[in-house]
């Protein structure tokens, strides 16, 4: 059965849309055309005629070469590149670099502009956005009965991380932000707007794009706490309350959509983020809700003047006025009002009683009993909802109370869910010393697997402590210990969802999970007994192709243990396990990473199943498609079957959470999409065609075991490898950025185990080689369709080719993974990436190397025209290919300028520091040009 579709558009719609799309980039092309002619006014103002004129010289150089390819072109190019001395150097690179700024603010803005004149000419919704899809679903006769009660049990939460992929300062995110309001506020050619557009410009050229110094943990705390205060708590209500509208008369959805984070709970690697730092974390989060809850109040208050004498007042209302300190003459006829600044007064009580300050807009009336719970509160909000009822006031009830509400029921007195992160090392080593120190001997290292299983769970199910307070651990213990007890600390101050997982990286068997379990019971989240219960949830992240491949079993190993299964019950029969997208593809390939995890969700939904547990798998995914990314909508509707069935948590990091939520309207879209996709995969029949042909899997298992063969012969087994990586890429460069507190390696070494996937990946990009989003692909097609791994006699190369074709017409799993290479073959470029591997010292390695890669990208390309059909890249993405068309210029000569800059410095002696920071601002610029990073 097919995925049932929107309706047509009439003729008379087409004709319109055809129409629009003649134009429909006019403005885009005017606005960048107005920044581009002011940002050219802004450098011959500060760096002189010349300098303008050498940056143009060098634009239509690279221009010339990207055309033409000519040997002449790329002469002229390296000479005046390789006379420019430091300065000019920088100021060559801060030009197109700002120019990639101004296009992205052009782009975004357009985009945002199309979305609202699509909305107001009521042409038919966009194919990833939710109206769309609840027409499918109707279409697809799932009533909006069956919708609301898939969304009770409902998660729907993307995740904010700190990984450090966004190069940009705050300072020049905000400067984007008010070139951009100062665009969408354009009216006409009036010349006030353009002198102001020429001032914002102007300070934007003078503002350091480098930070200089890293930022602390704290400071990746209040960035990500920004998005809440121009997005989240905005944007999140209103969607419930579209949702809630398109879904029938008077419903109200359970609290499915949030926003979870990792920032300041994830400690994997970061020494930097300790148990204090965790509180601080969720004291601020709560101090960000408090004030916004204070600001809505004090509004609400100013809004609802109702008077008595107008209005009946129902006898709980008439309580709840009662109740307030508030006994001014002049509100005595406003019981609304009054019950409003007794509401406003305990709200401020209980700020400072859980956060230690107040933010409010005011002053409380008088002292007054603070709100146990978040719940307290929803119960006064909702005594003064149903008083509107009573007087017959819908209208009134349905704007900023009706978005309060909803704001309780989503953000609490927490803001946001606060998951814990630590490797599975440091939780051995923990609990390994606290079973020397309870006993005196080391019980627990010499332990095989199910010897270590034994021993915790008799551990768990006991009530006596192993830890005392009379003995001294280990830093790292303690720190462990601490920051464990702090979780409990949370979960009494805001509640448990404040806290609610705690997530183990690199987790290689059940004993990882039970270690976390026996930690949670020596600080009172877990309380043993007959009917045991765990205040957490405990989620395995399964990262290497490895685990992968053995996570089904160890969740089935873990289910199957009594005590465990009592665990989980205890949380609701639910069931989390994160899966590791950027290091599985770091450790076997784009698309044996792709396919195993695949495989490891249809284990895992099979395991749970057969133990009658709900599963949520949560995507560990970055920004770029070697890191999981891609568009998200057709990524989570590739899931297999089941995989998705109302519950999706995916990581957004970076670069990736300013350009999706930093604008309040592009926030709505991305969210939207994600409510969207998450309806669709759970509800709509044959959603994964294909996907259970045995053909299909077969055929992908063998091009898996090639691609993989490929890819770890080159990575892993090649002699010179790492070195080769570190002399034709900037990793050493973007190892020295300032881009986040975490270090880039786990721990000093020379093994690509070692090196972080973000680093890792970003290197590639920036050289735009790119091989963690390609390599193996190709030559593993043209091995398949040579007989593969097969006896001689098998399916003809023509058969194999039709199969392949079909996969992708018939599997959207497969044709997701294909579709992902088009985005990274558009923006991969050999002839840039040859002037890297010329950085190389050694000539016999960079040869054998590089020709491998090109060989790789050139059968990579081939293979994605077969099987898709294609004639020329980006072919179904217009937008984006006008938009590289456009910037492609812009972004070569950076690349020039950086190969330049690094040879330099590694020739260099004495101060190198100028041209360190040439080069970082040519890395910036790069990722600013390709938009994305990590």
């Amino acid at each position: 059965m097919t995925r049932p579709r929107a309706p047509k558009r009439t003729d008379k719609q087409s004709e319109k849309r055809t129409d629009k799309r003649t134009d429909e980039d006019l403005p885009l092309r005017e606005d960048i055309r107005l920044l581009g002619r002011l940002l050219g006014d802004t450098i011959r103002d500060d760096a002189g005629q010349a300098m303008f004129e050498l940056v143009e010289q060098i634009r239509r150089t690279a221009v010339r070469f990207r055309r033409d390819q000519d040997a002449d072109s790329m002469t002229t190019l390296e000479a005046t590149i390789s006379a420019l001395d430091a300065a000019q150097a920088t100021s060559v690179v801060r030009a197109f670099s700002y120019f990639h700024h101004l296009a992205n603010i052009a782009e975004d803005l357009h985009q945002r502009r199309r979305r609202q004149a699509s909305s107001r000419d009521s042409v038919l919704p966009d194919e990833e956005s939710l109206a769309a899809a609840l027409a499918r679903l109707r279409a697809a006769g799932v009533s909006p009965k069956r919708v609301i009660a898939r969304l009770e049990r409902a998660r729907v939460e993307p995740v904010l991380t700190a990984h450090p992929t966004e190069v940009q300062r705050k300072s020049i995110l905000e400067r984007h932000h008010a070139i951009a309001g100062r665009l969408a506020a354009q009216r006409g050619d009036d010349a006030a707007f353009e002198n102001d557009l020429r001032r914002d410009i102007s300070i934007l050229w003078k503002t350091s794009e480098l930070r200089p110094a890293k930022p602390t943990v704290a400071d990746e705390i209040e960035n990500g706490l920004g998005y809440f205060r121009s997005t989240f708590l905005d944007v999140i209500p209103r969607i419930y309350a579209g949702l809630e509208d398109a879904l029938g008369r008077n419903v109200e959805l359970a609290p499915f959509l949030r926003v979870g984070s990792w920032i300041g709970g994830d400690r994997d690697g970061n020494p930097y983020v300790r148990h204090d730092v965790t509180e601080q974390a969720a004291t601020r989060q709560a101090a960000v809700i408090f004030e916004h809850y204070l600001t809505e109040i004090h509004a609400l208050g100013s809004d609802l003047s109702l008077s008595s004498r107008y209005v009946g007042i129902p006898p709980e209302l008439e309580a709840l006025a009662d109740q307030s300190p508030d006994r001014a003459t002049s509100r005595s006829e406003e019981p609304f009002r009054r019950a409003l600044t007794g509401v406003y007064a305990r709200l401020a009580a209980t700020e400072a009683s859980l956060v230690g300050t107040t933010g409010g807009p005011r002053a409380a009336i008088a002292p007054a009993k603070p709100y146990a719970t978040a719940a307290e509160f929803l119960a006064d909000l909702n005594v003064v909802d149903q008083a509107l009822v009573a007087a017959k006031l819908e209208f009134v009830r349905g704007g900023r109370l009706r978005h309060l509400r909803r704001s309780v029921s989503v953000f609490g007195f927490h803001l946001a869910p606060l998951d814990l992160r630590q490797h599975s090392e440091v939780h051995g080593r923990v609990v390994r010393e606290i079973f020397a120190r309870a006993t005196g001997k080391d019980l627990y290292d010499g332990l095989d697997e199910l010897a270590r299983q034994e021993i915790l769970l008799t551990e768990i199910a006991t009530a006596r402590p192993l830890m005392s307070p009379h003995l001294t651990y280990s830093a790292e213990t303690a720190e462990h210990l601490a920051t464990m007890s702090t979780a409990k600390r949370l979960h009494d101050r805001f509640g448990p969802e404040s806290v609610p997982s705690h997530v183990i990286s690199m987790t290689a068997g059940p004993s990882d999970v039970l270690e976390v379990a026996l930690l949670a019971k020596e600080v009172g989240l877990l309380v043993p007994g007959a009917e045991p219960r765990l205040a957490l949830n405990i989620v395995p992240l399964f990262e290497t192709i490895e685990d992968l491949r053995g996570c089904g079993a160890i969740m089935d190993r873990l289910l199957s243990l009594p005590p465990y299964r009592q665990l989980v019950e205890s949380r609701g029969d639910l069931q989390e396990v994160m899966l590791g997208y950027s290091d599985s593809n770091k450790d076997g390939g784009f698309l044996t990473s792709n396919w195993e995890l695949y495989k490891a969700e249809q284990s895992l939904v099979e395991t749970a199943r057969r133990h009658d547990v709900t599963l949520r798998l949560f995507h560990g995914r970055g920004g770029t498609v070697g890191r999981g990314g891609g568009p998200a909508y057709h990524a989570v509707l590739a899931q297999p079957p089941g995989s998705v069935n109302g519950q999706l948590r995916l990581t957004e990091q970076g670069e990736v959470i300013a350009s999706k939520y930093a604008d309040a309207v592009v926030g709505t879209v991305n969210l939207e999409t994600l409510v969207a996709a998450t309806l669709e995969a759970s509800l709509l029949p044959g959603a994964e065609l294909g996907g259970d042909e045995p053909r299909f899997q077969a055929a992908l298992e063998e091009l898996s075991a090639l691609a993989f063969a490929a890819y770890r012969n080159l990575v892993y087994e090649t002699p010179g490898f790492i070195r080769y990586f570190r002399e034709a890429t900037p990793i050493n460069e973007i190892s020295d950025l300032n881009i986040g507190s975490r270090p880039s390696a786990r721990r000093s070494s020379d093994r690509v185990e070692d090196l972080r996937a973000i680093p890792w990946v970003f290197s590639w990009g920036q050289s735009r080689s790119s091989i963690p989003g390609f390599f193996g692909f190709g030559s593993a097609v043209m091995a398949f369709l040579a007989g593969g791994t097969r006896a001689k006699g098998g399916a003809s190369r023509h058969d194999r080719e039709q199969l392949l074709k079909g996969m992708y017409r018939r599997w959207p799993f497969f044709r997701t993974v294909v579709d992902k290479l088009d985005m990274v073959l558009a923006k991969t470029d050999m002839g840039i990436a040859l002037r890297y591997a010329g950085l190389v010292t050694e000539r016999k390695l960079r040869d054998a190397i590089f020709g491998r890669i090109e060989r790789e990208h050139d059968d990579t390309r081939k293979a994605f025209f077969l099987i898709t059909g294609a004639k020329t890249l980006l072919e179904s993405n217009p937008s984006l290919a006008r938009s590289l068309r456009n910037r492609i210029p812009y972004i070569d000569p950076v690349n020039h300028l950086q190969v330049d800059l690094l040879r330099r410095l590694r020739a260099a002696r004495g101060d190198t520091s100028e041209l360190r920071r040439a080069i970082h601002l040519t890395i910036n610029g790069v990722a600013a040009g390709l938009r994305n990073s990590g």
